[in-house]
């Protein structure tokens, strides 16, 4: 589907909603993933400017992740130039996406949307290091759960009954011998702030002085209730089980979203992994163009673009590797541009 026929899509979806809509979404095609991220906010604005200040503002989202932060200052931009806004779920809103649905008004599921728990991953210099197996020889830096450390403090707590403090201690102990104790208070601080930047996000179209403890249950379920970052929330247990402001899409309603959001993963390529051998074909070196990801009204649109050469390398020709074909690629342009 190209630009101009994504748009009409988006312009059939304004009629039916009585709104303006702005598209988001962020590739998980497999081996070319991107994430919601902080280079966002001026595509964003400048499409927030030329919608300018409107009572009611639709965000068509799906996404896997990304960037806490970004998430809460997303929601923050587009709340200054909407006093409502709404996100349309086609499918995979999970995890800052999800942390974005919980900062809008009104959150729109079709029978396919999930939601996701919002409890973060760290990545620091400080995490503990591994071997990369796709880079041989190489270290990697390991991300760490939350809800792992919070998960392995209860395990021994509960299950192992060490209530004690001299048994406590040695797990402690134990547990800061693996990971290093700056990265368990980075750990510390971010399970403090999603539960303060979800709470924050509700608190924008709930009132947080009559309605504390649904503010709080709501956070206390989708920050460390549900243990599994890769958990499902479907629109169902959403609305009736965790009390979301949530929104069944009428059939008509959902067919449209569908239909926006199938023009997009096309685009994205999403039911096609990236493949370097595939890419190339019986070529031997190639160009390749890749979307990654979309910010998109009915007027105009940004798409997230990677450009890099793809070389296929004889087998020996890997230093230390057995003879075994190989690919070389080497990123030759990548970033937002206009579409």
């Amino acid at each position: 589907m190209t630009a101009d026929e994504r748009r009409e899509e988006l312009k059939k979806l304004e009629q039916l909603r009585g709104n303006r809509v702005i598209a988001y979404l962020t590739g998980d095609r497999a081996g070319a993933q991107t994430q919601i991220g902080m280079d966002v906010f001026p595509y964003f604005y400048e499409l927030l400017n030329q919608i300018g200040r409107v009572k009611h503002i639709d965000v068509l989202l799906y996404s896997t992740g990304g960037q806490t932060m970004a998430g809460w200052g997303l929601v923050n931009l587009i709340r200054e130039y909407a006093a409502r806004f709404s996100v349309l779920i086609p499918f995979k809103a999970h995890s800052t996406a999800t942390l974005v649905a919980l900062g809008a008004d009104e959150i729109v599921m079709g029978p396919m949307a999930q939601l996701s728990p919002v409890d973060p991953t760290i990545t620091s210099p400080f995490n503990p290091m591994a071997q990369n197996p796709a880079q041989p020889g190489q270290l990697q830096s390991l991300p760490i759960s939350v809800e792992d450390v919070v998960s392995y403090l209860n395990l021994a707590r509960e299950e192992a009954d060490l209530k004690t403090s001299p048994g406590m201690i040695e797990v402690f102990k134990k547990l800061s011998d693996t990971v290093q104790p700056m990265a368990l208070g980075s750990v510390y601080r971010a399970k403090e702030q999603i539960k303060l930047l979800a709470g924050k996000l509700l608190a924008f179209h709930m009132d947080s002085s009559s309605k504390k403890k649904e503010i709080d249950d709501i956070v206390k379920v989708m920050t460390k209730e549900l243990y599994s970052h890769d958990y499902i929330i479907g629109r169902r247990e959403a609305k009736k089980v965790i009390k979301l402001a949530v929104t069944d899409a009428s059939d008509q309603l959902e067919k449209q979203i569908w239909a926006c959001f199938k023009g997009y993963a096309d685009a994205l390529q999403l039911d096609t992994p990236y493949n370097p051998a595939i890419a190339l074909g019986v070529e031997s070196q190639k160009i390749v163009d890749m979307e990654g990801a979309f910010i998109e009204s009915a007027d105009a649109g940004f798409a997230y673009k990677t450009k890099k050469q793809v070389q296929r390398l004889s087998p020996g020709q890997i230093p230390g590797l057995p003879a075994v074909t190989g690919f070389q690629e080497q990123i030759l342009d990548m970033g937002w541009s206009k579409v």
